[in-house]
């Protein structure tokens, strides 16, 4: 039940980075037992006001104020014993430890490691919605439970206040039903929730409340139950929330990608990553790959790459000029020279040099083409020129090409790999989840450039976890079950829960399904 005194209160928050203001006055009043969700663009000062809270940062000026108390956090100690907890969009689990050795890492002062603390990690996960052994290893668990693992380590340390960062990123739409189930009972039972998310319908549905921050200030605090979705995306960004559609059927009979019995093992469970895995991209066409996260995707993707070798199977691509390359020996250099642009799954990862200029993130991946090489040799001076041009016409909100790509927000970072990618007319996009952690305007600037390239005749590989997304940009959906292809969707008739269920299995015999010609209803 939502009480009228307040959980938390950041009052004039200022933090200043050099060259930046990523918090101006920033003004935060959440009270004790509601979810409140904090919305803004990439950029906006949501990421660095929640560091605040939790410890991770210090403010410049302004106070933090928690149940009506003035205290100064120099680290997530402090918050933690402030009652502050906090489950990061990328989970801090070890997986070759249990359940129960996961939460009582590091906070064994509390409980001790015997039989309190095993009671206390079952009471907790039983309330966290978490119906499984304390003993179960962490890397047997999906990412729902793994959420909710994170989840009972923050209750285990005493946390009345919790931080929820993106945390539907990944789950199906199921999962995101027993997520905010579990939320509401906490509510009611006196917990209090900062959610922090970009799916604005989400938000909605679950907030009580919600904080608008835009370029590092608060917009405002609307009622959630009372503001429409698109009276939240013009707070956030000036404009309506954009709706991804395919439009008009833009497919060739003229196959472009064609994997065919691609098979995947050697990740040590006895069971394939990929197993007999057959596909055709042809050029105008977007098709999607639907699944749960671990159940093949990031193999597929990976494999279509050239970073791991297949056990198994051919990958051949048919380049603008209509020569076939066998590229199933190939290394990933020599598929990018064929024609295939590459949207990673983490771009931290993969995508980008953190702490290189701009302008070198633009060569990677591209330094034998043009125009940042003149056949063998980089020219900086182009690749400079052309980076500008890629800020300018992907809205990458950067002070200029010299700039280190870690010092943008992550949304200014994708932004930057899209227009990276998509330069150089590829015949083949291979896009892996390409609007995760973004905001609505990045998100339609995105979907745009996409559907422009699809027009144009670009195919493309699109694996991503938005429902919505996929549903909307695709034109044909594969569904991915414990690395194979298990049904076919067609998104004009489907629906995300039906998609979501196909996903999870729900009515499938996954180990005798033939995947190409089953329909989902």
């Amino acid at each position: 039940m939502t009480e009228t005194r307040e959980a938390v209160e950041l009052d004039g928050i200022t933090k200043r980075f050099p060259g930046v203001v990523a918090n101006s006055d920033v003004h935060l009043s959440v009270r004790r037992g509601e979810v409140h969700a904090l919305c803004g663009e990439n950029g906006a000062g949501k990421s660095t006001l929640m560091k605040i809270l939790y410890g991770m940062q210090q403010p410049d000026e302004g106070t933090v104020t928690i149940d009506g108390e003035v205290v100064r956090l120099r680290g997530p100690q402090d918050a933690i014993r402030a009652g502050i907890g906090m489950v990061h969009q990328h989970f801090m689990l070890a997986d070759n430890l249990t359940v129960a050795e996961n939460v009582l890492l590091g906070a064994e002062s509390r409980h001790g490691i015997g039989r309190t603390a095993r009671a206390r990690v079952v009471e907790l996960a039983a309330g966290a919605g978490l119906r499984v052994d304390p003993d179960t290893l962490v890397e047997h668990l999906g990412v729902a439970d793994r959420q909710r693992v994170e989840i009972v380590k923050v209750l285990y340390r005493g946390a009345g206040i919790v931080i929820l960062d993106e945390p539907t990123a990944v789950l199906v739409p199921q999962e995101v039903d027993a997520l905010f189930d579990t939320v509401r009972r906490m509510r009611e039972r006196g917990y209090t929730f900062l959610f922090i998310s970009h799916k604005l319908d989400e938000v909605r549905r679950i907030a009580d409340r919600v904080t608008v921050l835009r370029r590092g200030t608060t917009v405002g605090t609307v009622d959630a139950a009372t503001v429409s979705t698109t009276e939240l995306a013009e707070l956030m960004v000036g404009s309506e929330l954009p709706s991804p559609t395919t439009g008009a059927s833009t497919v060739t009979d003229r196959p472009v990608l064609r994997v065919t019995g691609l098979r995947l093992t050697g990740d040590g469970s006895g069971r394939a990553a990929l197993d007999d895995v057959s596909l055709t991209v042809h050029a105008g066409e977007v098709l999607g790959i639907a699944g749960v996260e671990g159940n093949g995707q990031t193999e597929l993707v990976e494999t279509v790459m050239g970073m791991r070798p297949a056990s198994a199977g051919t990958v051949e691509l048919r380049d603008a000029d209509g020569r076939v390359h066998d590229l199933t020996r190939s290394g990933t250099l020599a598929r990018r020279e064929a024609g295939i642009g590459y949207i990673p799954e983490d771009r931290t990862r993969h995508g980008i040099l953190a702490t290189r200029p701009l302008w070198v993130n633009r060569i990677l991946g591209h330094q034998t083409r043009p125009p940042v090489s003149r056949g063998q040799i980089l020219d900086p001076t182009a690749a400079r020129a052309d980076t500008r041009r890629i800020l300018d016409d992907y809205d990458v909100r950067a002070p200029g090409v010299e700039v280190a790509a870690g010092a943008l927000s992550g949304g200014n970072q994708q932004k930057l790999v899209v227009g990276r990618e998509l330069s150089g007319d590829p015949a083949l996009l291979v896009a892996a989840h390409p609007t995760r952690g973004v905001d609505v305007g990045a998100q339609a600037l995105i979907w745009d450039r996409i559907r422009a390239a699809r027009r144009a005749g670009l195919a493309v590989l699109l694996v991503s976890a938005d429902l919505d997304e996929l549903i909307g940009l695709s034109d044909t959906i594969r569904v991915m079950l414990r690395g194979r292809l298990v049904g076919t969707a067609d998104p004009a008739t489907v629906t995300p829960t039906e998609l979501g269920s196909a996903m999870t299995g729900a009515g499938a015999d996954p180990e005798a399904a033939d995947a190409v010609g089953e329909e989902i209803a």
